[in-house]
């Protein structure tokens, strides 16, 4: 039986251990097996290193017990189906509020933390159009264009996800602490580290690959040259999630990131209905497509009872997960499909 301190201790070794972990948990393989084998294979001369590592695990579940955090392991049905798209995908998310957030259709929107008066009105306008057709706002909780998103997004009534560079009960900036409560009403707040984690310089940069593998598409609002958003942007094409810039004054220097995005590819966004339009959603956020067939060519490719992971489904449908994912989320809603642990799905049985 797996259990969620075994999830836990994985979380807690170096996070390049993450990228040799995904493809074993996403073949099944305990990861109570997988963290002594890694620890056989790293640390042969520390002995008492699994025993601490499962000590600190244990510390971290009290922690979030005594704090009302949520804890979501990758064999969860509450893990987010597109993060475990990712190459090195959390062995744990850590969550506060609503874990229902996690499942709606989501948009990254991120940009500069010194965010002019256009930048954070822009990033305001886009996030509450958006959440009023039910797609939920994701971004990083940091000043600027981030809290504006977040910010936006509760005033359009919808739901905010805030992933942190920290624990969940650390915030950073401290002056958030506010924002962060309104957003756990409705959304919520998450982090890929162990509650009582303080921030590092370091954990900003590897908190961005979670912002983009949560969504199907990153908006960019004011990104200079050497903007941590680019790193968000560049982490969500390796992902093939699609990469969208807001256009801004070319006088100022300011957003000369998001413009080498636009030259790069990158779709120009205007309002809400560009990034809807991207996404194949109507303004009610409802999806877009032709006319039904006789049957579902993504479900006809899924045999009830039998649970495939995205790769597999993948493979058979001919589509990449980032086109896959967003078909799926749809299937679930019709009840056709449903989601189990480890990022999988199976097809149910309407035949009785």
């Amino acid at each position: 039986m797996t259990a969620l301190v075994d999830f836990v201790a994985l979380s807690l070794l170096p996070p390049w251990c993450w990228l040799r972990a995904a493809d074993p948990l996403r073949a099944g393989e305990h990861p109570g097996i997988l963290v002594r084998r890694l620890i056989a294979d790293h640390w042969p001369d520390e002995p008492g290193k699994h025993s601490s590592l499962y000590t600190r695990a244990a510390a971290a579940l009290a922690r979030a017990a005594a704090g009302s955090l949520i804890a979501i392991p990758w064999s969860d049905p509450a893990y987010p189906v597109a993060l475990t798209t990712i190459p090195d995908p959390p062995p744990v998310l850590w969550a506060r509020g609503s874990v229902d957030a996690l499942a709606a259709p989501a948009v990254a929107i991120v940009g500069s933390r010194a965010g002019s008066e256009y930048a954070l009105a822009v990033a305001e306008r886009l996030a509450a159009d958006l959440a009023a057709c039910g797609v939920a706002v994701v971004s990083g909780l940091a000043r600027g264009v981030d809290s504006a998103a977040h910010r936006g997004a509760l005033s359009g009534n919808g739901v905010t996800i805030a992933v942190l560079g920290s624990g969940v009960d650390v915030m950073y900036p401290p002056e958030h602490n506010g924002l962060a409560r309104d957003i756990a009403v409705r959304g919520a707040v998450i982090s890929e580290l162990v509650p009582g984690t303080p921030p590092q310089p370091y954990l900003f940069p590897l908190r961005n690959r979670i912002i983009s593998g949560l969504v199907r598409a990153v908006v960019v609002i004011e990104a200079g040259d050497k903007s941590g958003s680019l790193i968000t942007a560049r982490c969500a094409l390796e992902q093939g999630r699609d990469v969208l810039a807001v256009p801004g004054n070319v006088l100022s220097g300011r957003n000369r990131g998001a413009h080498a995005l636009l030259r790069d590819g990158a779709k120009i966004v205007e309002s809400a209905d560009d990034i809807l339009e991207e996404l194949g959603m109507s303004r009610r956020g409802e999806p877009v497509r032709p006319a039904s067939p006789t049957i579902d060519p993504v479900l006809a490719r899924l045999t009830p009872g039998e649970p495939l992971n995205l790769d597999a489904i993948a493979e058979r449908s001919g589509l990449t997960a980032a086109r896959l994912l967003p078909r799926l989320f749809e299937l679930e809603l019709e009840g056709l499909v449903r989601r189990v642990g480890g990022g999988r799905f199976v097809r149910i049985d309407r035949t009785c």
